[in-house]
């Protein structure tokens, strides 16, 4: 990984419906687990001024997204759409509605990171093999580096965590597109 450019967090739909909501496709109790994780990459971020950004689902009630078995959650405007008060948010954090999977679908992350100098993304949050992928594959997609922090993330199962990041711990990309610890990340990051 370049340690010469600047990253950003994004931190993918760690909302309280959730995370705290009545359990929907088995993420709740994986999503709580990683909240002290993210916290420390939040720590780390915010000392080094990385830009922080919070990418939350904010859908409708009528949404596509809703016509398979997924049921309505994270509605626009609700107390269920809000990032969870555990993680470490400053005022200066981001906060990015998104309607779909990837943070970067018609929204103007691509442009805000631009502005901000960013070269690369850390990607946490939930879930794996859905939004975070999905995001970081699009910063991949947009000319942008892009990390998923291992550890920092969560699928509905261990299983399907683990079995997301084997397919791309070792690809012809690295290091545009890596899997890492926090530790590893930040360690990478430090000069």
């Amino acid at each position: 990984m370049d340690s010469s450019g600047k990253p950003a967090v994004i931190v993918v739909d760690m909302l309280v419906d959730n995370v705290h909501g009545p359990e929907h496709w088995g993420i709740t109790a994986q999503a709580r687990a990683i909240i002290p994780e993210i916290n420390q990459l939040l720590a780390a971020a915010h000392r080094r001024g990385w830009p922080v950004i919070f990418a939350n689902d904010s859908f409708l009630a009528k949404d596509f997204i809703f016509g398979g078995r997924m049921k309505p959650h994270c509605l626009r405007g609700t107390p269920g759409a809000e990032v969870i008060p555990e993680l470490s948010r400053r005022a200066e954090d981001m906060v990015l509605p998104k309607r779909r999977l990837s943070a970067f679908f018609k929204t103007d992350l691509d442009q805000t990171l631009r502005t901000l100098g960013v070269d690369r993304v850390l990607v946490a949050g939930i879930s794996t093999c859905f939004c975070v992928l999905a995001t970081a594959l699009d910063a991949l997609s947009h000319d942008l580096a892009a990390t998923i922090v291992e550890d920092c993330c969560a699928a509905p199962t261990p299983e399907a965590h683990l079995a997301s990041l084997s397919c791309y711990r070792k690809n012809a990309l690295q290091p545009l597109f890596e899997i890492k610890t926090r530790e590893q990340v930040l360690a990478e990051l430090a000069g």
